[in-house]
């Protein structure tokens, strides 16, 4: 990891270093966009086509309802699930917002009532192993918020079958439908609607660049769909000082490079922290990786940057907006406090990222490369929408109105003053 010393860094040289990489969208726009029109043209054997084009499996149909199948897991894998649903539940249950309601003047009453959507699409990615994990993080809070419609959508083994983690997930959370394809068919499917997967109103999920372009592409079209928020690849930003173990800091910095050769991984040391340590225990560790190859190239487009003290640290990290923090350090609740940029916090020693990633309660589907500085990471209120309300009385009416009427008048919206208008006249005639 190359080394950079922060209090030699001008404004520029921190800019750069903050950039992500440059994604090509421009080139995958062009691939995506003709998947995305024949599925919408040719449904469900467009997407037949392309699970045999790109993953080499002939489906004989593209869904089934998850209450279909007698799912059999291992006691161990079922018991790790349930424990994590229960805290994942747990969180997102107690984010429902209670209803607002005031009265800003007399007789003038405003409500905010949260209502779920109806229909959203999870996409669950495939690769080369299944992730039981967001298929928790997405359809819990879809189940606890009561959308009528949850479509899961995932990549097929070789079999044409999809993994019973996921089904089993499906059926707790309610899904009636699992579309068994991956990439931009299956984000399009979602998005459109075919013969056997219900059209969606708002889509979830992680994936790679032919699936975030798709998701990109489709809200912004007339396929009347909203994503939950762009990304690109995963990443963590690690602060420490010397106080910290350097095992626990290497193992922190493979959990992320492992996820694939584009992950994104920094490192910000106070001079005092024994640097050696760390990388050495990071070689070590990587050695024994089954992934090592996706790690080995993540850790060499990343950076380690030394800061005088951990305050430097902090602000280099609020630029940086992380998808994920970790902060082990002596004072880090007080640093804590000054995070203004993160998708998710990892605050203390005994806080690795992976806990939040499966199963302490927070959600793991966030904002990377560097949308954490206008993006929050999925919640319960990604899956429902606010609807403003208002009731006004005969008070509320003589006390407001004259209000509403001179602003009308002052923007010659003459029809929205005499709403009002002829109201007042009215009740003066009732009075």
């Amino acid at each position: 990891m190359k080394k950079y010393i922060y209090k030699d860094l001008s404004g520029e040289d921190i800019k750069a270093l903050i950039k992500r990489p440059k994604m090509d969208f421009a080139s995958v726009f062009g691939q995506v966009q003709p998947i995305l029109d024949d599925v919408e043209k040719n449904g469900d054997a467009a997407i037949k086509s392309y699970t045999k084009k790109f993953d080499g499996v002939s489906l004989q149909s593209v869904a089934l309802n998850p209450d279909s199948v007698t799912v059999s897991l291992k006691p161990g894998i079922q018991t790790a699930i349930d424990k994590a649903s229960e805290n994942i539940y747990r969180f997102h249950r107690e984010q429902f917002a209670m209803e607002l309601e005031v009265e800003t003047m007399n007789g003038v009453i405003c409500k905010r009532v949260a209502k779920p959507i109806e229909r959203v699409g999870l996409y669950i990615p495939g690769g080369t192993a299944p992730l039981p994990s967001t298929t928790m993080m997405l359809g819990i809070p879809a189940m606890i918020a009561g959308c009528k419609t949850i479509v899961i959508a995932t990549p097929p083994d070789k079999d044409g079958n999809v993994p019973e983690s996921v089904l089993y997930i499906a059926q707790k959370v309610g899904a009636k439908t699992v579309l068994k394809a991956g990439g931009a068919q299956a984000i399009a499917a979602m998005a459109y609607g075919t013969e056997s997967i219900p059209k969606v109103d708002k889509i979830f999920g992680p994936g790679n660049q032919y699936v975030t372009a798709a998701k990109m592409v489709l809200q912004n079209s007339e396929a009347m769909v909203s994503i939950d928020m762009p990304a690109g690849p995963s990443e963590v930003l690690v602060i420490t000082d010397n106080t910290s173990d350097p095992e626990f800091i290497a193992a922190d910095l493979l959990s992320q490079a492992e996820h694939g050769s584009d992950s994104q991984v920094v490192l910000v040391v106070t001079e005092d922290t024994d640097l050696e340590a760390i990388n050495a225990a990071t070689q070590q560790q990587l050695e024994k990786l089954p992934r090592k190859e996706f790690a080995t190239k993540a850790l060499e487009k990343s950076f380690t940057v030394v800061v005088g003290n951990s305050e430097q640290a902090m602000e280099f990290s609020n630029q940086y907006a992380p998808e994920h923090l970790i902060i082990n350090t002596k004072d880090e609740d007080k640093l804590a406090e000054k995070v203004t940029n993160a998708g998710s916090v990892f605050i203390g020693q005994w806080t690795p990222e992976s806990m939040g990633d499966y199963a302490s309660g927070t959600n793991h589907t966030l904002p990377t490369y560097g949308y954490a500085r206008m993006y929050s990471g999925v919640s319960l209120n990604s899956f429902q929408k606010f609807i403003t309300m208002q009731k006004i009385t005969e008070e509320g009416l003589k006390n407001l109105g004259p209000t509403v009427e001179t602003l009308a008048d002052v923007e010659g919206l003459h029809a929205h003053k005499n709403a009002v208008s002829l109201r007042l006249k009215k009740l003066g005639k009732k009075s």
